[in-house]
């Protein structure tokens, strides 16, 4: 156990690399913002595709950089690496405001989009300050600066807005340069008051180092990741321009509703690492991905208007058609009463609304067989996917995803003490490219569908594979270790 200095050392540390995570985070997720304002706006006119991949670009430089970060991190301690980090990407923000095609945003968008590698940096500093037993808790706590992603849909809404009202075509320029502002003042604090610490008698080399990468259950935790950790990067960027299509917000509306997906998630993170002490990482994530399949299952119905065949009228006798009118339908003497379209308008409801009614088919006079087709039946369904319970659902799979961060990162230092830099960064990495790869998949999702809610289809899909994988898994090691429990189990089932 810590001493209460040594302690409360820590936790100094702590509450700078949460600072310094938060700050970081809210800047790789700039794009989000910045490139729908842009195009919103008319300043530039970038394709759905486009729009995309300049989503995703800082996200992938974040997250194919996390391993070789986390392994400076483990050679060299965090304070210097961090420090180094935020100082240089600055740089590439404050050029953002000369980019003047799609070319020079995507470059320097991948340029700073290197602060996502703080996360990296953050595992391997912060838990080298904890023992076992605080590790989950620190690093939940840590993880909080995911919240930094609603700073930016909150703020920078107002802020692009405010900018623009002297200068409609070139405010949005003075953003990233308030944020390059942020990370040096930032860096230069860590610089300060930041104490360097590293992994005592570190004397693998690189390749040693690696060879953690070796184990299957490295790759099984970043499959996690990339769901909880990945998939929340994407649809923090991703909310904003859906609830801007689908629900026709304001630029300022639509991030706000972003903002109560990305803060619960980001500040639900310390509540994970807590719930994955108390009751352990993999009872977490049992509740995790079975919440995330449920859930995305209900996102996945798209706002709509059906219309297909319905319950028609046929023939019950052989004859001759002797009245036809909108209300009823006479064979020889035998009435048919025909259902009329209703004519009030569509109320909002949260459920589905169907309505049924049929059309005349057959003339006056005409010869039909029993059998035959009298009037069509036709029904409506009409959803309209209400805006406040679909908000809820987000928010509510925005908690679930923060909680299971925390509890695939409660893993790394049990399984791989010596490495958490190392398979930190891995699981990072892998993560990471959920946040690149979401929102590219979903603009080509959405264009080959045109439907926004297609999205919800992949994390239903992932959802389910994590799940049964996990499930696998953990059969697997009950039937190895418990051979005689399993066989018991499967008895009383």
């Amino acid at each position: 156990m810590k001493n209460p200095n040594s302690l409360s050392q820590s936790h100094g540390i702590l509450f700078l690399n949460t600072l310094a995570f938060t700050v970081c985070f809210a800047c790789w997720t700039l794009n989000g913002v910045l490139v729908t304002f842009l195009v919103d706006n008319g300043i530039f006119h970038w394709s759905v595709v486009q729009v995309g991949w300049l989503l995703g670009i800082p996200i992938l430089t974040g997250s194919i950089m996390r391993l070789p970060i986390g392994i400076l991190t483990d050679k060299f301690g965090g304070k210097y690496v961090f420090s180094t980090l935020l100082l240089l990407c600055s740089i590439p923000l404050f050029l953002l405001p000369l980019a003047n095609s799609f070319f020079l945003f995507a470059v320097l968008s991948f340029l700073f989009g290197m602060v996502g590698t703080s996360f990296a940096v953050g595992i391997g500093y912060t838990s080298i300050w904890y023992p076992k037993e605080w590790q989950g808790r620190a690093l939940g706590i840590f993880g909080m600066g995911n919240a930094g992603a609603a700073i930016t849909t909150f703020m920078a809404p107002s802020l692009l807005n405010h900018f623009s009202i002297a200068d409609p075509q070139n405010g949005w320029k003075i953003l990233p340069i308030i944020y390059g502002c942020a990370l040096i003042v930032i860096g230069v604090a860590f610089l300060i008051f930041a104490k360097n610490k590293k992994i005592e008698n570190q004397s693998k080399t690189v390749s040693q180092m690696l060879g953690s990468l070796k184990s299957v259950r490295v790759w099984r935790f970043g499959a996690y990741y990339f769901l909880v950790f990945g998939c929340f990067v994407a649809y923090s960027q991703w909310l904003l321009p859906n609830f801007m299509n689908v629900y026709q917000t304001s630029l300022v509306m639509g991030g706000l509703f972003a903002t109560m997906f990305s803060l619960p998630s980001g500040v639900i993170r310390a509540f994970g690492g807590y719930l994955s002490d108390k009751f352990g990482a993999r009872k977490v994530m049992y509740w995790v991905l079975s919440s995330s399949v449920v859930l995305s299952a209900l996102l996945m119905v798209p706002k709509m208007d059906v219309t297909t065949t319905g319950p028609g009228v046929l023939a019950t006798k052989k004859g001759t058609i002797t009245t036809v009118s909108n209300t009823n339908v006479k064979i020889d003497d035998k009435d048919f009463p025909i259902v009329q379209m209703n004519e009030s308008p569509q109320e909002s409801s949260i459920f589905p609304i169907r309505t049924s009614w049929q059309k005349v088919v057959v003339t006056q006079n005409q010869e039909v067989k029993k059998k035959e087709l009298v009037a069509k039946g036709i029904t409506h369904i009409h959803f309209d996917a209400n805006m406040w319970v679909y908000l809820v659902l987000v928010i509510l799979i925005g908690i679930s995803w923060g909680i299971g961060k925390a509890a695939v990162y409660k893993h790394i230092p049990e399984y791989f003490p010596t490495e958490v830099g190392v398979v930190g960064g891995m699981v990072g990495m892998i993560g990471g490219l959920g946040g690149f790869f979401g929102p590219i998949i979903f603009s080509y999702l959405l264009t080959a569908t045109g439907i926004w809610s297609s999205s919800w289809i992949f994390i239903l899909l992932f959802s389910a594979i994590c799940l049964i994988w996990m499930h696998i898994t953990v059969t697997k090691i009950m039937n190895e270790k418990e051979p005689s429990l399993s066989r018991e189990m499967d008895r009383k089932k």
